[in-house]
C-alpha cells in the first residue's frame, strides 16, 4: 500500500503502526519520526501541492480537519477521486479510535489493539494518581497575540486533568478559544504553559510575558511557574500526547507522579 499523510498527527499514527515503509509523501510540517525527512514534501498543510500528491499514486491519503482551511484539501481529494480518510479527533478517546481505524484499513489490527490497550491503561493509571493531588490551574498558550488557547472540548484539557491540573478556560465549551491578555490575567493561573503552534521551543521567549499589562502580578510569574513546552507533544492529536502527559505531570506534581524518563510508553520494549 502507498500512503500519503498531509497532517503531522496522521504521520505519527502511521509511525506507531510500523507503516513507515509504506509512506511515500508527507506535508512540510511532519517532522517525526526522523525517516520523514527523506520523503517527498508536499507543501504546508494548508497549501498542499495536489498535483505532486497525485503523482505519487497513493492508495490512501490521510487528511485532517484539525486546522481551519484544511477543508479545501479534502474537497480537492474528492474532486480528483483520490482515496482518502479524514481524521479530526478532539479527545484522547477519539485519537485511540483513529488509531484502531487506521489499523483496520492497513492490516495492522492486532498492533493497533495492543497500542490502544497500552494507551488506555496509562490514561487510567494517571487518572487515579491525579485524583489524590491538589489541582493546579493551568493556562495554555497556543499563540500570544491574538491569544489562542484550548477550551473545554480539547485533548489538552484532558491532559491537564490527568496531570493533576485544570485548564483555566474549561468553562468555555469550544475546542479553541480566541481571547486576550486581560482575560488570562483575571483568571490568574497557577502555571503558564507556552506551546506556540509551529514554533520551536528555543524561539519561544517567556520573558515577553512581563511586557503584558499587569502580568508581573500573576501567581505563575511571581512563583516562576512558566513552562516552555514542546509543541509536537501538546498541540498534535496523536498518541505522542502521552509523552507530553508524563512531562507535565512530573512538573506539576513531582511528589506523586513518576519521573519523566522521556520514553514513549507506546514504543517501550520489554
Amino acid at each position: 500500500m502507498r500512503i500519503v499523510s498531509i497532517c503531522p498527527s496522521n504521520t505519527e499514527l502511521i509511525a506507531y503502526l510500523g507503516l513507515m515503509d509504506q509512506l511515500v509523501g508527507v506535508d512540510d510540517f511532519s517532522d517525526w519520526p526522523e525517516q520523514v525527512h527523506t520523503l517527498p514534501k508536499l507543501g504546508p498543510d494548508l497549501s498542499i501541492n495536489m498535483d505532486k500528491l497525485e503523482s505519487l499514486e497513493p492508495d490512501l491519503v490521510l487528511a485532517s480537519l484539525s486546522v481551519p482551511g484544511m477543508e479545501k484539501n479534502i474537497e480537492e481529494l474528492e474532486r480528483r477521486g483520490i482515496p482518502h480518510v479524514v481524521y479530526n479527533p478532539q479527545s484522547l478517546a477519539e485519537i485511540a479510535e483513529d488509531l484502531l481505524d487506521l489499523g483496520q484499513r492497513t492490516g495492522q489490527e492486532a498492533l493497533a489493539e495492543h497500542l490502544v490497550s497500552t494507551y488506555r491503561t496509562m490514561i487510567e493509571h494517571y487518572k487515579k494518581i491525579a485524583a489524590s493531588t491538589l489541582t493546579q490551574r493551568l493556562y495554555w498558550e497556543w499563540w500570544p497575540k491574538p491569544v489562542f488557547t484550548p477550551g473545554q472540548v480539547n485533548w489538552l484539557t484532558e491532559i491537564s486533568a490527568l496531570a493533576g491540573g485544570e485548564n483555566v478556560f474549561i468553562d468555555k465549551p469550544q475546542a479553541s478559544i480566541q481571547t486576550d491578555w486581560d482575560d488570562v490575567y483575571n483568571r490568574n493561573p497557577d502555571h503558564i504553559c507556552l506551546a506556540w503552534v509551529g514554533v520551536q521551543t528555543k524561539k519561544v521567549k517567556p520573558e515577553l510575558l512581563l511586557k503584558r499589562p499587569n502580568w508581573s502580578e500573576l501567581s505563575a510569574i511571581k512563583e516562576n511557574r512558566v513552562h516552555v513546552l514542546e509543541e509536537p507533544l501538546y498541540c498534535r492529536p496523536s498518541p505522542r500526547l502521552l509523552l507530553g502527559l508524563k512531562k507535565l505531570a512530573a512538573i506539576l506534581h513531582p511528589e506523586h507522579f513518576p519521573t519523566d524518563d522521556g520514553v514513549d510508553p507506546l514504543l517501550k520494549r520489554a
